[in-house]
């Protein structure tokens, strides 16, 4: 059987069942300083009482803080260039679904996994899907995702 030979102009540089992982904790001033900065004015960020009064009882960071974190871990992951090989990322869609608050001095398992890898002749690049999840250590999820990316050999 002929195994067909993929013309490719970059090395494989990212591949199936390849991770990444990371830890991360947000202080209650981080997660209200985030929340104006990006022009959320919901008080469960900032406002002891209000979340004390509210549904979870404590300050909840906003799930824009937690997908960013996610983002950022998998675009530092994919763009690296210490194994000498520089690279080019684009995300080009993330999708997220957040299943539980997370809480201020919580540490979260951010973590990602490639699902599947193809060449694309016209971008030009390593077309990927990867899982992602942020999980609290030893027990559940609160942000899982789903991530498409374009790697390419870098011009450097």
């Amino acid at each position: 059987m002929n195994t067909p030979v993929v013309e490719t102009e970059s090395p494989v540089l990212v591949q199936a069942g390849e991770t990444c992982e990371r830890s991360v904790r947000f202080t209650r001033e981080e997660i209200a300083t985030f929340a104006r900065l990006t022009g959320d004015t919901n008080p469960l960020h900032h406002d002891v009482q209000a979340a004390q009064r509210a549904r979870h009882g404590e300050i909840i960071a906003s799930g824009q803080q937690t997908t960013a974190q996610m983002i950022g871990l998998v675009a530092s992951h994919f763009s690296r260039s210490d194994d000498g090989q520089t690279r080019e990322l684009l995300c080009l869609n993330f999708n997220f679904a957040f299943k539980a608050p997370v809480f201020a001095e919580q540490e979260l398992v951010l973590h990602w996994q490639v699902s599947s890898v193809e060449w694309s002749a016209s971008l030009g690049g390593w077309l990927f899907h990867a899982d992602g999840r942020a999980t609290v250590r030893h027990a559940h999820p609160c942000v899982i995702g789903r991530g498409t990316l374009l790697v390419r050999g870098g011009r450097g």
